[in-house]
């Protein structure tokens, strides 16, 4: 008998606005409402998008000598990183493979972290025995995103000082009667804030932001799609436990004092991995592909040259809603250039498709803290 689908605090909320429901990572979740995906899609751009990402798992991390132990876990610097601010990080296993990416948001006791609803269990018992000395509360907490360029004008309606914050910056403020912690971050490449509230608060809290002419419900279809025009991963689908930090492209996320010759260099899971591949480079990487023609290319698709040669495969892709094109994210052979000439096969068609800088689409974050 399959399992029973758990649901999000909102999930009453989303069913009285049209949501269209769908299976995610053990969840019922709101995969779009009644304008459709692209609609949703566009006002995230144009205006503010709420997500309920309350699937998401929120951890309270503490324990004696917390930096020094979570250093060992994670491939972070604690030296460089001053309380009150977040960062994305990746948490591997000795294989050198991404067992979950993660944000995490040092306080001035505490870490917060939060993981990918589908492996929040595993990260939890991962780090536990990576980190025996420490403890990992799982916190029964709703999340809520809003996204767009008017997301700082429709929460500061509520919180004034929410407008302080800076990209990757966190601060506790009350809104609508609720005691949210904030971190002005997000999933989309636009500007924006996720929001975490008792549970018992967030219908209001969700309520209130809704009765903002510019805020509008967003589902998980155009999550998906804001989050590719952006460049950024899906865990599960664009990297999991058997790519590397380097086959993804995720070289970045490595804090420098981690990286070779670095004064922390390496002493995380999966590190003589990760600097063998820095001195000798990966046979693939994960790319950014644009389409010449308006045709979904979705994962899995295979990628071949002009001669139909193997080059790699799809592992995301959509037509951006906001550039009419093909756009992918795929594991691509290192060797070759940017005016290579390829093709994405679709249903047995060969569709011409070139290798693009990410993101698709411009950031548009806050600026961030000096």
């Amino acid at each position: 008998m399959p399992e029973r689908l758990r649901r999000t605090p909102l999930h009453a909320l989303h069913a009285e606005l049209g949501a269209r429901f769908t299976p995610f990572a053990g969840y019922e979740m709101p995969v779009q409402y009644k304008d459709g995906l692209r609609a949703e899609h566009l006002h995230t751009r144009a205006a503010a998008g709420l997500f309920d990402v309350s699937h998401m798992g929120q951890v309270r991390v503490t324990g004696p000598n917390l930096q020094v132990a979570l250093e060992r876990a994670l491939p972070i610097d604690f030296d460089d990183w001053s309380a009150g601010r977040q960062r994305y990080t990746l948490l591997c296993n000795e294989r050198g493979g991404i067992e979950d990416d993660l944000m995490v948001t040092r306080l001035a006791d505490e870490v917060r972290l939060v993981v990918n609803a589908s492996t929040k269990e595993k990260d939890v018992a991962l780090l536990q025995r990576l980190c025996p000395s420490l403890g990992f509360e799982p916190l029964d907490r709703a999340l809520i995103a809003l996204q767009g360029p008017r997301a700082e004008r429709s929460l500061a309606a509520l919180a004034p000082e929410v407008a302080e914050l800076a990209f990757m910056t966190v601060g506790t403020f009350s809104i609508a009667g609720a005691e949210c912690f904030v971190s002005r971050s997000g999933y989309t490449g636009e500007d924006g804030y996720e929001i975490s509230v008792p549970v018992e608060d967030a219908e209001r809290l969700a309520r209130a932001l809704l009765a903002a002419p510019e805020v509008k419900p967003v589902g998980l279809g155009a999550r998906d799609t804001l989050r590719l025009e952006a460049g950024l991963h899906l865990y599960g689908q664009d990297m999991d436990a058997n790519v590397t930090v380097l086959e993804a492209s995720l070289g970045w996320a490595v804090a420098r004092s981690r990286r070779a010759g670095g004064k922390k260099q390496g002493g995380f899971p999966g590190a003589q991995v990760y600097l063998r591949q820095t001195r000798e480079g990966v046979d693939h990487r994960l790319v950014g592909l644009v389409g010449e023609e308006a045709v979904p290319v979705r994962h899995g698709a295979q990628v071949v040259t002009a001669d139909d040669a193997e080059a790699g495969l799809v592992t995301s892709g959509t037509v951006s809603p906001s550039t009419g094109k093909a756009i992918m994210l795929a594991s691509l052979r290192s060797q070759y250039a940017a005016d290579t000439k390829l093709a994405a096969v679709v249903r047995g068609t060969p569709r011409p498709v070139r290798i693009a800088k990410l993101p698709f689409v411009p950031k548009r974050y806050k600026p961030a803290a000096g």
